[in-house]
């Protein structure tokens, strides 16, 4: 009886709350993507910082709500996706490491480490 009740309210809160998605996610560091079907890389998503099993991850929120995580690839060659079934292709280019899953796009400042593999595409 109890969720029968809740059910109008939820319905009624996410129609109050507007059709149209934020212009940029709220928090952490900004990059610029290219999400949900855009062609143009601008600086609306954000990045939060996690370790998960001794292991840095990046969590990238997108301004529609959605999140992809990657982890930090310890041996310097750049990022992997951390979970689902698509691979992240990535190409340095100068300060700035261009990663592609699917189609959404993401540019990470980047530093390379003078030991470190250059990344190659993947996918």
């Amino acid at each position: 009886m109890k969720l029968c009740i809740a059910l109008p309210f939820l319905a009624l809160a996410a129609c109050s709350a507007g059709d149209k998605a934020p212009e940029q996610a709220e928090g952490g560091e900004r990059i610029a993507c290219a999400v949900a079907g855009s062609a143009e890389l601008k600086p609306v998503c954000a990045v939060e910082r996690a370790e998960e099993q001794g292991r840095l991850v990046l969590v990238v929120h997108h301004p529609d709500g959605g999140f992809r995580r990657f982890a930090v690839m310890t041996d310097g060659s750049g990022l992997a996706v951390a979970d689902g079934a698509q691979v992240a292709v990535t190409r340095l280019g100068g300060d700035r490491l261009d990663v592609s899953v699917g189609a959404d796009r993401y540019l990470f400042p980047a530093t390379r480490k003078p030991d470190a593999p250059q990344p190659e595409p993947t996918g």
